[in-house]
């Protein structure tokens, strides 16, 4: 092996160690010596498998933490839209002392595809000065009650193919008035608030998901 490392590395080295090897071929005998070629070792297929095993378990949490952070992505659309539409309806309530409901939008079945904003209750959410900025993943929708003094606004997708929605709702109830308005969208927000581990009331005049398991156990 000595003798190998150095006429690898002396001038002209590896045209010896090539003669030596045709030579070892053929059979022919150097002085008496003979000359041992060690192949070098490679992986068993033990090792090969552990490696395969590790690569796959690493892909797999990879995927997963992604595809999680997608839907948690997608679940913020749903916070930031049912805000802006509380803070128009409350707009609209002061300059016109009621509140304007608005029917499911862009409504129909959910997908985990987003959708253009038409149909349903536009018309309505135009009407509060509410539009959002592009497509959208959710169902949005305002339930207010009959003199036009509470509302509630809900919003419903299925961001993983599941058919389990993932409910969001901000619900604001009248003055005097321990509970507001179920949602007619968002089924999950019952009227009690949205979810608050704190409280099981729920809160009021708050943007949040309308039960525990809402944009958590369905990713």
């Amino acid at each position: 092996m000595e003798l190998a490392r150095q006429m690898h590395f002396e001038e002209g080295g590896f045209h010896m160690a090539y003669g030596l090897l045709n030579q070892a071929r053929n059979g022919n005998a150097l002085s008496g010596q003979s000359v041992v070629m060690r192949r070098n070792r490679g992986f068993t297929l033990i090792e090969l498998m552990i490696v395969v095993a590790i690569i796959g378990i690493l892909a797999a949490v990879a995927i997963t933490n992604f595809r999680m952070f997608q839907l948690r992505t997608k679940m913020s659309e749903a916070r930031v839209n049912v805000n802006a539409i509380s803070r128009a309806e409350t707009a609209y309530f002061s300059e016109f002392s009621t509140y304007l409901s608005a029917a499911s939008t862009p409504g129909g079945a959910l997908t985990v595809h987003k959708r253009p904003w038409a149909g349903g209750g536009a018309a309505d959410f135009d009407t509060i000065g509410y539009f959002p900025e592009g497509q959208v993943h959710f169902n949005y929708g305002v339930d207010i009650n009959a003199i036009g003094t509470a509302f509630t606004v809900g919003a419903a997708g299925d961001l993983d193919g599941d058919t389990v929605t993932s409910d969001v709702g901000y619900v604001h109830r009248a003055a005097g008035v321990a509970l507001g308005l179920p949602s007619t969208v968002a089924l999950g927000c019952i009227g009690a608030g949205v979810y608050d581990p704190g409280n099981p009331l729920g809160l009021f005049d708050t943007v949040g998901v309308c039960a525990l398991l809402d944009g958590r156990t369905e990713f």
